[in-house]
């Protein structure tokens, strides 16, 4: 929960004052205290301030005429094209002046949305609205992401034919932009994806499997320009000082040989992050460099670990906000465990790489399980490879070619051809390691004490040979590893209604078994509900396999998602309603049930006879379990739920319905709410969607009938259970609530406010 501006001074300033007592009277506790104070009251007064600079939750919808420069590499996909855009101080809009924003082009002209360069001037109609994202186990936060990154609205382009070009690309982005553009061009190995994405930090060209390829073996973090790489470029700069020095000695009467390499190194580094496009983590090491030169600058002696320190509080003055990203805490803590773990005498390059890649895999492990859920078995030999090749051959080469090039056009097309053929000699490699037994290991959302109590594992486990108790430390990492699944008991059912936006998606688990109703939609070369929802909330509920899979219907907010469920689970066969157009579909039909660890399942429509007609001939499937039941109901309308309950009013009597169809006016007819007696009515719907779901009046009708409402829109995903104890809905907002949840707090939006097109 986030504070008051006010109390968060008020901290600001008592921290302030601890500091200050403490170093009068050389109290390390009073300073201690007074600099976490400070860094709180900091954070805090960042956050207030960075939410309120964010378009306002409600109204929905914001339109406006905005003119700026596009300040990223603008991402160009078949449907679509999306940029951050600054607007300018002198809008119109006084919520946009200044502002940052994500913009969409949404244009099947893809000639129309290529003329966009980074660095360019424009002005866009453009519809906007306060930034928002899915909430699930498992799922990215891109309400953090939108936090940590200063935007303060999303949107889309209204009337993309009023799109007017004030001026021409200029600056270090546009120089970005077009460097990335001749690589492509003039190298013609597929790895120049790759030479771009480790000489510019332009990601663009790389592929989900190249994603998954590099997940799976630990390198994720190596492929886009990072830390390690802009330490380079500053050592090589500081070497180059030295030999300029030592060619030319007199220079040292004017300032000597250390202080001109530190400062050379510092030159460097902004160098390269200005090549990066000042991404946070080239920043962050930037900044950390300049502090190691001016110390050396200053003729100070300073500690490596009071230098990390100091490093860390420096990154954290000029940016508070960069808590919110993993990049902060797997860069500081890897520095801190090799300084803390490495023998002070040297032990030779290849004994001391080995060493620092074993204290790197240890130390990081716990936070990466956080941070991604997921730990690879093949990262220590993978990084082993990758992290000397590509940091000391590809990225050299790469920008050996930009450096040539920006001299001369065509200079450096060598350079580039040869860090891509460079690149291709070990890519094979990993492609093999990722699809051994050995990559990716998917690990359950793990409760929060786990990760202090890894890192007291981890910490004893890198103690020196000869300290007793490791094969006890040992046991403080099964609360990470092997977490708490929260299986339900026998003959009870737990229900985890997704946050999959404008669609629906239903994960139902026994004590032993998996069934999976509907996966969210998905867009071609967009948005895809199951690999950006579904499938990690599977991995995060601990789920290894899915015993069954239903489509409802074939609407593509129902079924979008099953190729990247397929990918991530072996599926033989999908149950959905006779003549669907689903592959290898086994239909369901009303009467057929079966029992998994107690619990009852039961399809309830069509019947055997029904034809398809889209909406209405969804699968409709009752779970009993210790006599508490659920309705699943599809996107059935009205006609279908007076059927139901004329044929078996019995079985429409649950105690938790998913509202059909989103909660459209065509269903939720009020004979059947009272019929179903629910206690809880949950609603998959999206944030704003153009349909208006749930209608207002529905709503009405279901609190009415004594119902709590309960929407993945306003809630996030809602983990249902049935059993002994009754009932229980867990929201996963309230349950995992983050300060930034405060700017979307509020009751259902008005019905019919649109936001993005189809």
């Amino acid at each position: 929960m986030l504070s008051p501006w006010w109390v968060s001074a008020t901290l600001l300033m008592a921290g302030m004052w601890a500091i200050r007592r403490g170093a009068r009277r050389a109290d390390r506790i009073a300073c201690v205290a007074g600099w976490f104070l400070t860094g709180a009251a900091l954070a805090g007064l960042q956050a207030a301030y960075v939410l309120s600079q964010q378009l306002p939750a409600y109204p929905l919808r914001h339109d406006a005429v905005v003119s700026g420069r596009i300040v990223s590499l603008p991402e160009h996909e078949p449907r679509r094209t999306s940029f951050l855009f600054r607007v300018d101080g002198d809008v119109a809009d006084a919520l946009l002046r200044d502002r940052l924003i994500r913009l969409s082009w949404y244009d099947d002209d893809p000639l129309a949305r290529g003329a966009l360069r980074a660095g360019e001037r424009w002005r866009f109609s453009a519809r906007l609205r306060a930034p928002r994202g899915l909430r699930n186990p498992g799922g990215v936060d891109a309400e953090r992401h939108a936090l940590a990154q200063r935007i303060s609205a999303t949107g889309y382009l209204r009337d993309p034919s009023s799109a007017r070009r004030l001026a021409a690309a200029q600056g270090v982005d546009a120089w970005r932009d077009a460097m990335s553009m001749r690589i492509a061009a003039t190298v013609e190995r597929p790895a120049s994806r790759f030479v771009r994405a480790l000489a510019l930090g332009d990601v663009r060209g790389i592929h989900d499997e190249d994603w998954s390829v590099l997940r799976a073996n630990g390198l994720a973090h190596l492929i886009a320009i990072s830390g390690f790489h802009v330490g380079l470029v500053a050592g090589v700069f500081a070497l180059l000082a030295r030999g300029l020095w030592w060619c030319w000695p007199t220079l040292a009467r004017r300032l000597p040989a250390p202080v001109a390499a530190a400062g050379a190194g510092a030159v460097g580094a902004m160098l390269y992050a200005a090549v990066a496009g000042f991404a946070l983590p080239t920043v962050r090491t930037a900044l950390m460099i300049a502090l190691v030169a001016a110390v050396k600058v200053s003729r100070r002696s300073l500690g490596v670990a009071d230098g990390l320190a100091l490093a860390a509080m420096t990154v954290l003055l000029a940016d508070p906000l960069s808590v919110l990203g993993a990049g902060f805490w797997l860069s500081f803590a890897g520095v801190a465990w090799l300084v803390w773990c490495l023998p002070s005498q040297r032990t030779g390059p290849v004994r001391e790489f080995l060493g620092a890649q074993a204290v790197a895999t240890i130390g990081l492990l716990p936070v990466s399980v956080v941070l991604f859920g997921q730990a690879s078995l093949a990262g220590l030999a993978a990084n082993l490879v990758a992290v000397p090749w590509w940091s000391l051959v590809v990225v050299p080469l790469s920008l050996v070619g930009l450096a040539l090039e920006a001299v001369r056009a065509g200079m450096g097309q060598w350079a580039w051809a040869a860090a891509a053929w460079c690149f291709d000699l070990v890519w094979s490699l990993f492609e093999w390691l990722a699809a051994g037994p050995l990559a990716v290991w998917w690990l359950p959302e793990p409760h929060w004490l786990a990760l202090p109590l890894a890192l007291i594992g981890a910490f004893w486990l890198l103690l020196p040979r000869g300290v007793p108790g490791k094969a006890v430390a040992a046991l403080l990492w099964l609360p990470l590893l092997w977490p708490d699944r929260r299986a339900p008991a026998p003959g009870e059912a737990e229900l985890l209604v997704v946050d999959v936006g404008q669609g629906l998606s239903v994960v139902v688990r026994t004590s032993r078994h998996a069934l999976l109703f509907d996966m969210g939609s998905a867009v071609p070369e967009g948005f895809d509900a199951g690999e950006r929802a579904v499938v990690p909330a599977l991995h995060a509920l601990g789920v290894g396999r899915l015993d069954r899979v239903i489509v409802s219907h074939s609407d593509n907010d129902h079924m979008g998602g099953l190729v990247a469920v397929r990918e991530a689970y072996p599926v033989p066969t999908v149950t959905a309603p006779a003549g669907a157009p689903v592959d290898g579909g086994h239909p369901c039909r009303a009467g057929e049930h079966w029992r998994w660890d107690g619990v009852e399942f039961r399809f309830l429509h069509p019947p055997a006879d029904f034809p398809y007609l889209k909406n209405e001939s969804s699968c409709v499937l009752r779970i009993e379990a210790d006599g508490r039941a659920a309705l699943l109901t599809g996107d059935i309308g009205e006609v279908i739920e007076r059927r139901l309950l004329r044929l078996a009013p019995a079985d429409v009597k649950a105690d938790v319905v998913l509202v059909a169809h989103h909660g459209s006016a065509g269903s939720s007819d009020p004979g059947f709410i009272a019929a179903t007696g629910a206690r809880e009515a949950l609603v998959s719907a999206g944030h704003g969607n153009r349909f208006g779901h749930p209608r207002e009046e529905v709503v009405r009708r279901w609190s009415a009938a004594g119902a709590r409402v309960h929407e993945t829109a306003r809630e996030g995903a809602l983990r249902v259970r049935l059993g002994r104890g009754g009932v229980s809905v867990e929201a996963r907002r309230e349950a995992h609530p983050r300060l930034w949840d405060a700017a979307h707090r509020g009751g259902a939006h008005p019905a019919g406010l649109s936001y993005r097109p189809d």
